[in-house]
């Protein structure tokens, strides 16, 4: 048994993940151990900061915490959003940490969302590459565990003029059906071999369970969940 005050007095963090399709929140204690089941609503349409704040909000009625980590689909700088592809053309410049802020009177920080599932998910040695299968593509590498921010991968050319957001993002799955987006993915995780020369890739998000080919053995799916676990790093400092 262990001290049955730890929990009372640890600092808890609300951890926020912004996704294209959902928006889910969680509970973690200050070693990044979850204290509450995932939550998750849709994500509005339009996916407007007002309408986005709004989803946050409700999520965390009722619920106790001290600080807040947010994951939001795009480039972050020093709390701003700088690029949002899949959500709403408003977010481009906008402070979401300061607008978070005073509505939920708690401090806040938000980072690019893959990179916050990387740091729940990287082991910490060599070259790891994290890319998130969802709505959109997102990517993030680290170096000995060393953050790489706001790579942006999946804005780049893959292959027949397109992106790997357009070739694998969750409108190309659809469209042209899981075996050729398999298809396409094996042919990914090859290029993105040779171009980075990774130790470890990890591939996240909620279309990793649509993968039914057998992966490299440097290749690991990260939970879902890695993109909440991930928010307790950016308290780490």
């Amino acid at each position: 048994m262990g001290d049955p005050t730890a929990a009372t007095t640890s600092i808890k963090t609300l951890a926020v993940d912004i996704g294209g399709s959902g928006i889910k929140v969680m509970i973690l204690d200050e070693q990044g151990n979850p204290l509450t089941e995932r939550e998750r609503v849709e994500t509005p349409n339009p996916a407007t900061p007002d309408a986005v704040i709004h989803a946050i909000m409700g999520l965390s009625e009722g619920k106790e915490f001290d600080r807040v980590s947010v994951g939001f689909p795009g480039v972050v700088r020093k709390g701003v959003t700088e690029t949002a592809v899949n959500l709403h053309p408003d977010w481009i410049g906008f402070d979401l940490a300061t607008a978070l802020i005073h509505p939920l009177n708690r401090p806040v920080r938000v980072a690019n969302d893959a990179d916050i599932q990387g740091l729940g998910a990287v082991a910490g040695e060599g070259v790891e590459l994290v890319i998130t299968l969802g709505t959109g593509i997102g990517a993030a590498l680290f170096l000995n565990g060393k953050l790489v921010p706001n790579l942006e991968l999946g804005h780049h050319p893959f292959r027949k003029g397109e992106t790997y957001e357009e070739q694998l993002g969750r409108a190309a799955l659809d469209s042209v059906g899981k075996k050729r987006w398999n298809n396409r993915l094996e042919r990914a995780i090859d290029l993105l071999e040779r171009i980075y020369n990774y130790d470890v890739l990890y591939l996240g998000g909620g279309n990793t369970k649509k993968i039914d080919f057998v992966l490299p053995p440097n290749v690991k799916i990260a939970p879902n969940v890695t993109g909440l676990l991930g928010g307790i790093a950016l308290w780490r400092d």
